[in-house]
């Protein structure tokens, strides 16, 4: 069974507009929200759902919204984080391209239940098609009533604003969208304090991601003890998983948490199995920040049990011998693939991606960038595995934000699990013309 919570409708023609989208339930849960339950009721369903954020940390959503101050008189902010960069990751994308009101009606249903009177959605300057979508679907929700003031004749105002990034990955991190929406350089904060007391200009805030918030309509529309049904322990409900890489069907596929990973590698239902009739080498998981697992400890945990796609099942044995579901980036990889080659785009991204606020990210990921880039050129000894492991060991949990760990962590599984594949680097550098032919094939300046 799959049950489809988010994507139940995305096949319907027209679906992206308020006419279409009203046909099928849309908007029905924000009238219940509205019209049968206080503010304090959403976030006790939101609560009892289980739901956990699916911009990739996993916190639960009602208890983070429950952390929200709320002094008298004083405004609070709902932003939603729809500024999608993790390489592998575009099922938010997917989401507001075919869904747009799904996260709109979302968006207020959790403004209500947070007391905010003005939310805003931050899109990835990339996305500027999606703007133009999404600004569309806020235009027709005020035509209808359901933005602006009274909605729906319940008293409750709201005014919803979509705002374009500057294409700057590290605003991804809540603190620094919040610096890039006040119009400054996205800089992560120093915490505490944290968002929900001193968010968007010092006001109390919360920052969601798109999946999370769309997912708060069916939850009113169902109930929270219904969507907590779905799932396994406390991995509960359904989650976008975008499959890209080595695989004969990619896409986005919603799918109830509690799927074998090897289920879902090889089933028709979702991924068809390995394109042309290769093996399968290695998986990164969550997005490229999460640590890439071989083939055994992708499909079994350590203990020999199958692996589920759940942020329990994954994460368990800690990155000795686990991964994280992280943002549902999820990237197949063939025998053929040189995790070398890989882990060196990851780098270049990180490194390009560093505010360069924090010294051991701003330095770390360029050095990692360099001695990676060595072994691509054949030119690496034994000893720049050993000065690699170490610089990612200096960069994690030594920074502001996470994309100090986010850069060190898919070096350090790599190594962890791939060290033959360096040492082999080393043993027998790449012919020059090999060589000649990836730097032409990526764009990239020779050394």
């Amino acid at each position: 069974m799959n049950e489809k919570l988010l994507l139940k409708y995305d096949h319907i023609p027209g679906i992206n507009t308020l006419a279409v989208y009203r046909q099928h339930n849309g908007y029905t849960s924000l009238e219940k929200a509205l019209k049968t339950l206080k503010p304090d009721e959403v976030v006790e369903e939101v609560k009892k759902s289980g739901l956990r954020g699916r911009g990739g940390a996993g916190f639960p959503t009602g208890m983070k919204w429950s952390f929200l101050a709320k002094p008298e008189g004083v405004p609070r902010y709902l932003v939603c984080n729809a500024d999608e960069s993790e390489p592998g990751t575009f099922k938010d994308r997917y989401l507001m391209e075919r869904i747009p009101h799904l996260l709109v009606e979302g968006m207020i249903i959790a403004s209500y239940a947070l007391g905010a009177n003005a939310s805003y959605i931050y899109v990835r300057g990339e996305y500027y098609y999606i703007i133009k979508i999404l600004q569309k679907a806020i235009k027709e929700a005020y035509a209808a009533g359901l933005l602006g003031k009274n909605i729906l004749g319940s008293g409750f105002d709201l005014d919803l604003y979509v705002q374009p990034g500057g294409g700057a990955y590290i605003c991804g991190e809540e603190t620094a969208l919040l610096e890039s929406l006040e119009g400054k350089r996205g800089n992560p904060r120093i915490k505490p304090p944290f968002p929900a007391v001193a968010g968007l200009w010092g006001r109390p805030t919360v920052v969601n991601n798109v999946e999370t918030i769309a997912a708060v309509v069916p939850i009113i529309q169902d109930g929270g003890d219904a969507y907590a049904k779905i799932g396994v322990g406390k991995s509960t409900g359904t989650k976008l998983i975008s499959a890209s890489g080595h695989i004969n069907k990619p896409g986005v596929y919603e799918i109830e948490l509690g799927v074998p990973v090897e289920e879902f590698i090889y089933s028709e239902q979702y991924c068809g199995g390995i394109r042309n009739g290769k093996k399968l080498k290695a998986v990164v998981a969550g997005g490229s920040s999460v640590p890439i697992l071989p083939t055994e400890l992708i499909l079994k945990t350590a203990k020999g049990e199958p692996r589920l796609m759940t942020y329990e099942s994954l994460s368990d044995g800690g990155f000795a011998t686990g991964t994280m579901l992280g943002s549902g980036g999820f990237i197949v990889m063939d025998e053929d693939t040189s995790i070398v080659k890989n882990l060196f785009t990851f780098a270049r991204f990180y490194r390009h991606e560093s505010c360069g606020q924090c010294s051991p990210c701003r330095e770390g990921t360029a050095w990692m960038e360099k001695i990676i880039k060595k072994f691509i050129d054949g030119k690496a000894n034994m000893a720049d595995i050993d000065l690699l492991w170490d610089v990612q060991s200096k960069i994690e949990g030594k920074t502001i934000c996470p994309l100090g760990e986010a850069a060190a962590w898919p070096v350090a599984a790599a190594i962890r699990h791939f060290r033959h594949e360096f040492e082999a680097y080393v043993r027998n550098p790449q012919s020059i013309n090999e060589v000649k032919h990836y730097y032409r094939l990526n764009n990239l300046v020779e050394a």
